[in-house]
């Protein structure tokens, strides 16, 4: 029987306390504060206040291992805590703990110079200011990464970056103060995934636009967001490379196995509070006479999303597991599966906590339709399904390549 490590099991009661304490109560006043006045981009007094009492409580950073600067954790052991944080959408950023910026805390711990580190790291990890990934473009179909078109010159002691980026998560933050972007330095080599690298690009820098927001389903995210943007003869210091030229794919890899756990865990926690308010809700209600609980057919959805919920859940452990143990490499295959797995379950699972609330599910009442939002864009972050449905599927079948029965 699987069971987690007593450090673990210290860490899941704290998160649970905190939650309780602090933030279940404060879901309201967040919707409140985020839509009152005329500015919906700054950010949000309860969020700020939530993270003091955060940091006075020890739960802070607590994805980033191995190092000085967070807990130390594991994937396994960080895996269950992402899941409790994932049943409040805005809960992530109140534990330091929200993407974009802990895949980025990850790439300037593990790539960047002591300069850059000092710069950026150490401000994203005391939590006074936020940060943003620029890789997709509108361009070109960019499930094939090795398509960004995107580049990133040398001239002298600098890089010129031109190109356009969209769906760049947090830009829109006013306190987005940097941006980590992919392009292309060497279009013309032989191999693809030595084409692109990463690049450290201060967002005050002169060349770069916000062409607009981009709303999810009609939601726009605020006070987070997503932007597109433009580069114009974008200029930085050349020691703003990360690694040097051609090791984008490599980062990226090193950047997107750790995030697809904490986007899956994170997804499972809300689908546990999508199958917790689809209880309460169908044993308050009658219809027909009984209470809706006391149907058929809502009765199996229950138990199917119990089931799927904890499969999901298991996969995604074991993933974490085999990270920890025998390297990102070793476990694609199973970080491809969670990352099918896990939204598809949860999309699945909100639709019938949706369908259980009748009309008030598709309303901002019970929070289920903004996050089936979240949840369908997931099937897209990070690589469409189509592409590690592919991935799986060849790794699969290399194993019977030279096999004959």
């Amino acid at each position: 029987m699987f069971e987690h490590s007593d450090k673990t099991k210290d860490l899941i009661a704290r998160v649970k306390a905190f939650m309780d304490e602090h933030i279940y109560p404060n879901e309201h006043r967040y919707h409140e504060e985020v839509n009152a006045g005329d500015d919906r981009w700054q950010p949000t007094q309860v969020v700020e206040e939530m993270k003091a009492k955060a940091k006075a409580a020890g739960l802070w950073n607590l994805f980033l291992p191995e190092s000085e600067h967070g807990a130390g954790l594991t994937n396994l052991e960080y895996a269950p805590l992402c899941e409790e944080m994932g049943k409040v959408f805005w809960a992530p950023e109140v534990f330091n703990c929200s993407a974009p910026d802990t895949g980025n805390m990850e790439v300037f711990a593990r790539y960047a110079s002591p300069e850059l580190q000092e710069r950026w790291l150490k401000p994203l990890l005391a939590g006074e200011i936020r940060s943003c990934f620029a890789m997709t473009e509108p361009d070109v179909a960019s499930s094939d990464a090795t398509n960004i078109q995107s580049s990133i010159v040398r001239d002298g002691d600098e890089y010129v970056i031109n190109g356009r980026k969209w769906w760049t998560t947090g830009a829109p933050d006013p306190r987005c103060k940097v941006m980590i972007f992919m392009g292309k330095t060497d279009p013309d080599n032989e191999n693809r995934h030595k084409q692109q690298s990463m690049i450290v690009i201060p967002m005050d820098t002169p060349g770069i636009t916000m062409k607009r927001h981009l709303p999810v389903f009609g939601y726009d995210d605020a006070p987070h967001g997503h932007a597109e943007f433009e580069f114009k003869n974008v200029r930085v210091p050349a020691d703003h490379i990360l690694l040097g030229e051609g090791r984008g794919f490599e980062i990226a890899q090193g950047r997107l196995g750790p995030g697809r756990i904490h986007h899956c865990m994170r997804a499972i926690g809300a689908a546990e509070r999508a199958l917790e308010k689809m209880c309460q809700r169908t044993t308050q209600r009658v219809a027909f006479g009984k209470p809706i609980a006391a149907q058929g057919v809502t009765r199996q959805r229950i138990a199917d999303a119990r089931i799927m919920i904890d499969q999901a859940r298991f996969l995604t452990l074991n993933a974490a597991h085999m990270m920890d143990t025998v390297g990102n490499k070793i476990a694609a295959k199973q970080i491809a599966m969670i990352k099918v797995a896990a939204p598809a379950m949860a999309c699945q699972v909100l639709d019938w906590a949706i369908q259980a609330h009748g009309a008030g599910g598709v309303s901002e009442d019970y929070g289920l339709a903004y996050a089936y939002a979240q949840l369908r864009t997931l099937k897209l972050a990070d690589g469409p399904d189509e592409v590690h449905r592919n991935a799986i599927a060849k790794m699969e079948l290399a194993k019977h390549m030279n096999i004959s029965r």
